[in-house]
């Protein structure tokens, strides 16, 4: 399946926000947002465009896709799955990628970034109630229990989250035991777990068009 594999700090520059697809150089100074807040092409005696309704959209979905590193096809499959649960929709897409298990991976920050989550995943690092499972797009339920596969713990990985755990900020969802590296799914991901400035409605505009 193809992926964009270009620089994604230029991603962000788009968007004139972090979307975080560098994990820790993000909260650096060496973050180029930080010293470059032009958008790619940018130049400076040129009239700035301004954005029709449809490129607002269009950007607001782009930007949702990119910092879950969802491709266009898997990301109107899950909106067509959320349009068809109760309650929002919007609000149930970004619920849907918040469980996918190289999100959670993250979060539980047993890696730095979304994409080197994606790629623990796929190289079967992690077991689902007991079970390796190396599709990152899994998406895990209430009662779940996230684990690392056996024999992990002399690996940099491992020694990476060992550290890394004790100061991530947990969402209410997940529990993590920090001793053993186990986590559990205790319920819903809610709206205010997402933290990102997405205007989901602008999203579900657009595929309504």
């Amino acid at each position: 399946m193809a992926r964009y594999t270009g620089p994604v700090c230029r991603l962000c520059r788009r968007h004139g926000e972090k979307l975080f697809l560098k994990g820790e150089k993000c909260y650096t100074p060496k973050c180029p947002l930080e010293r470059r807040r032009t958008p790619p092409g940018y130049r400076p005696h040129s009239r700035p465009r301004k954005l029709s309704e449809y490129g607002l959209r269009l950007l607001e979905k782009q930007k949702a896709k990119r910092i879950y590193g969802v491709l266009e096809r898997q990301f109107r499959r899950y909106f067509e799955m959320a349009s068809k649960l109760p309650g929002l929709t919007g609000e149930n897409l970004l619920k849907l990628l918040e469980r996918r298990l190289d999100n959670v991976v993250y979060r539980l920050g047993f890696a730095e970034s979304r994409p080197q989550a994606r790629q623990l995943v796929c190289h079967g690092h992690f077991k689902v109630n007991g079970r390796r499972v190396n599709i990152p797009s899994y998406l895990v339920k209430p009662g779940d229990v996230i684990s690392w596969k056996e024999g992990e713990e002399d690996r940099f990985p491992y020694q990476s989250a060992v550290q890394r755990v004790k100061e991530v900020k947990l969402p209410s969802w997940l529990s993590l035991d920090q001793e053993k590296l186990v986590a559990k799914v205790l319920g819903e991901p809610t709206r205010e777990d997402i933290g990102y400035s997405i205007s989901e409605q602008l999203i579900v505009e657009y595929y309504a068009r």
